[in-house]
């Protein structure tokens, strides 16, 4: 079976779906190098959580910043370079910001953006791992921490619509659209492998896969 060939791929999707889980799990069966998103080290998560009309632009430029520097280490032009697996995306940083913060907010966090954008390669593949809203709210309060586990339906319902709407447009990498409901590739080797079977026939544009069919 052969591997997909990349030298940076994201597994994306909304919060609860597991996307962390099995970009770990792809980054050791595909030997190559782990960035996971810091959302411990953001000191302003919590006060968002509780009170996300105060917390929401510090956390948003937080997070910015963050991303950014993480991927600064990833040169796609060099052959030599390891191989990446991130559990997010550059680009979608915009879809927190427009989901989360007020006009003003949102024009200052778009001339900041701007500026960092044209640093950040897209990556070679998408994995876009989609789930309904109660399979999101049934993971987090079996895999997240406290304050995830009380992210509300309402909340959660309008994240998965602008992950849908957000990939809709999205065509700066090829995406590959998993229905992650029955796909658990950590109990599951053969889940994984078949996943990974799945990416490497990925080309360009937008691919389904759906693997209970």
């Amino acid at each position: 079976m052969a591997d997909p060939v990349f030298n940076h791929l994201v597994v994306e999707g909304p919060i609860g779906v597991g996307k962390s889980r099995l970009a770990a799990q792809l980054a050791e069966r595909l030997d190559a190098e782990l960035l996971l998103e810091q959302s411990t080290t953001n000191p302003f998560l919590e006060r968002f959580y509780q009170n996300p009309r105060e917390g929401a632009l510090a956390t948003q430029l937080h997070f910015l910043l963050e991303r950014a520097e993480e991927l600064s280490q990833i040169r796609q032009s060099d052959l030599f370079a390891p191989r990446y697996i991130s559990d997010f995306l550059f680009a979608k940083d915009r879809l927190f910001a427009a989901l989360n913060l007020d006009d003003a907010e949102l024009a200052l966090y778009e001339r900041i953006w701007s500026v960092m954008a044209p640093q950040v390669s897209p990556p070679d593949l998408v994995v876009y791992l989609q789930a309904p809203v109660d399979v999101l709210q049934a993971r987090l309060r079996r895999y997240g921490g406290a304050l995830e586990a009380q992210l509300d339906t309402v909340y959660l319902e309008r994240l998965a619509n602008a992950y849908i709407d957000f990939f809709h447009d999205y065509d700066e990498s090829p995406v590959l659209i998993v229905n992650s409901t029955g796909l658990n590739p950590l109990a599951s080797d053969q889940h994984l492998d078949v996943l990974v079977e799945e990416m490497s026939q990925i080309g360009h544009g937008r691919h389904y896969f759906n693997p209970a069919e």
